[in-house]
């Protein structure tokens, strides 16, 4: 039989059971923890690409907003600017700290010809000048189907397009 002093014990008003420690046990720990690894690994990743989709949203903004800026110097003077320096706005850097890249295609001889964007078929995308974020990478090559370029924001079609290069 079982002896009724080691349950309970009296406490002032009265008797009462006497319970375990309080407490979470090792196992509980490492299930909770387990749970939050899960949801760090699935988290970060949707949050990262929310980063990317936001940065490539803002170079398409500031790309179209330059972008005009650029048409506006050249119904004013007839040509387009030699850089961004002569806008009548100072060009934000992109969305990773750097500063948009511009080309006057009027001020480049012939050997700088190599340097104006091109399609997969090697044909220049603008017909006046290139404006472009190099990306998260900051790195970049003048055919959009390169590598290093796929990631850049690009103006296109003499601004019919503005948005990530792998998508042109």
């Amino acid at each position: 039989m079982h002896d009724r002093s080691d349950d309970l014990r009296f406490a002032g008003a009265g008797w009462c059971r006497l319970t375990a420690a309080a407490g979470f046990t090792l196992l509980e720990l490492m299930v909770a923890l387990s749970i939050l690894g899960v949801l760090a690994v699935v988290s970060v990743p949707l949050y990262r690409s929310q980063i990317d989709r936001a940065n490539t949203a803002r170079a398409v903004s500031d790309i179209g907003h330059v972008g005009l800026e650029i048409d506006r110097y050249r119904l004013a003077h007839d040509s387009p600017p030699d850089s961004l320096d002569q806008l009548s706005i100072k060009a934000p850097l992109d969305p990773w700290g750097r500063p948009y890249e511009f080309l006057n295609f009027q001020t480049l001889g012939n050997a700088g010809k190599g340097q104006m964007r091109k399609d997969r078929n090697l044909v220049p995308i603008n017909t006046e000048y290139d404006l472009y974020s190099r990306g998260p990478d900051g790195d970049t090559k003048p055919p959009l189907t390169a590598q290093p370029s796929l990631d850049d924001i690009v103006r296109a079609n003499d601004g019919g397009y503005i948005g990530k290069a792998d998508a042109y």
